[in-house]
């Protein structure tokens, strides 16, 4: 991956507007040494100032950054894919990928929404939460925001902090359609079968991840052969539909694992 040659982009504005670095620093509010290590390489501005910075030059974002977004967000894809596997058999690894992505395509929010998926919420909250809440920042897609807040009250959660967890929760609105529960019913051909094959197999991870809640509550009560009927109808369901893959077959293996033994930890 090359990094975003930002820092010779700001000194090409800089030279072009006949400003010193000290000019630009005062009117950034920011130190001339800040600037001086942007133009050099050796560090980035804070994300948060670019839009600052953007608006001094007089331009554009993707002028500035010198980079597509929509070709930025395919790239982004591409990386994440790479991680899917990784999220149950290496997930340290996963995450070297994705902050090393980051460094290239800062706070993009496909990454760091795949990031929460290499986390783990219940042994680092604290690095869940601040995640979830640059993802929620840095996003203005509805189901990535969505997604961050699952997660932000998994996290707090974690913490002990129950009301926090609620709050996060009520801001996800109870929907029963998917884009792509739509699409596999308005669409034709093609189109139609891949729709219709993606939801199911959201449907059947999200079916799988209810019996394993209804086991879990079964537990706490007592109810520990009645916990066991239901992993092995969630193993049972993943046979059915040949659910096959790194990522299914880690699933099957959980599954069957809590179907041996329901109380066990994995």
């Amino acid at each position: 991956m090359q990094n975003i040659n930002l820092g010779t982009k700001i000194r090409e504005l800089r030279k072009k507007k006949g400003i010193t670095q000290d000019a630009l620093a005062n009117a950034l509010s920011v130190s001339p040494q800040a600037v001086s290590k942007w133009e050099n390489g050796i560090a980035l501005p804070d994300i948060a100032l670019t839009p600052s910075i953007a608006s001094y030059f007089g331009v554009t974002m993707d002028e500035l950054f010198e980079f597509d977004i929509r070709k930025s967000r395919e790239k982004a894809l591409e990386i994440v894919k790479e991680t899917w596997p990784l999220r149950e058999s290496d997930p340290e690894k996963g995450r070297r990928i994705i902050y090393d992505a980051l460094k290239q395509y800062p706070e993009n929010d496909i990454l760091l929404e795949n990031l929460l998926y290499l986390i783990d919420h219940s042994k680092e909250p604290d690095e869940t939460i601040d995640i979830a809440l640059r993802t929620m920042s840095a996003t203005e897609d509805d189901s990535i925001k969505y997604d961050a807040l699952r997660f932000l009250a998994y996290a707090y959660k974690a913490r002990g902090d129950l009301e926090s967890a609620k709050a996060a929760l009520d801001r996800i609105p109870d929907l029963f359609f998917t884009r792509l529960s739509e699409m596999a019913g308005v669409l034709s051909g093609e189109e139609k079968r891949i729709a219709a094959e993606k939801q199911r197999g959201v449907s059947i991870e999200l079916l799988c991840e209810m019996q394993e809640r209804i086991a879990e509550d079964m537990i706490e009560k007592g109810q520990v052969a009645e916990a066991k009927k239901e992993y092995e109808k969630a193993l049972k369901l993943l046979e059915i539909f040949e659910a096959n893959g790194d990522y299914w077959d880690s699933y099957k293996k959980h599954f069957a694992e809590k179907a041996a033994s329901p109380t066990s930890e994995s």
